[in-house]
């Protein structure tokens, strides 16, 4: 299978597999826009072998394989860098609303307890 066709056939699935999850409502669209992104870079590069050639000797890598595994990787580290502060920011929220809750609650039974 040339690379050509490989990287056609990987962005068609991870375009498909990424349009799924935005139906089903598994996955945001902040999300589904970089991995979309993703699979129109392989499409890019699969239209234009020149292009990770030139884009390797650019950066100064003499196999095209070696910048696209350290792209990848870049691209995966930030991804999950974004995901840990998603998930910071997802944490405090859920303390913030257990404190309110507890309060909340503590009022209620305080004032069912005066009803009394």
């Amino acid at each position: 299978m040339t690379s050509t066709v490989f990287g056609g056939v990987a962005a068609i699935i991870i375009g498909v597999a990424v349009l799924q999850l935005v139906v089903r409502r598994r996955l945001l669209l902040k999300y589904a826009a970089l991995w979309l992104g993703v699979g129109v870079v392989l499409v890019v590069v699969a239209l234009v072998p020149g292009l990770l050639a030139w884009l390797s000797r650019l950066f100064g890598f003499e196999v095209p394989a070696n910048f696209l595994f350290s792209v990848g990787a870049t691209l995966l580290l930030l991804i999950s860098l974004q995901l840990s502060v998603e998930l910071s920011r997802v944490e405090q929220r859920i303390q913030r609303l257990a404190e309110e809750l507890a309060i909340l609650q503590e009022r209620t039974d305080r004032d069912e307890g005066a009803a009394r």
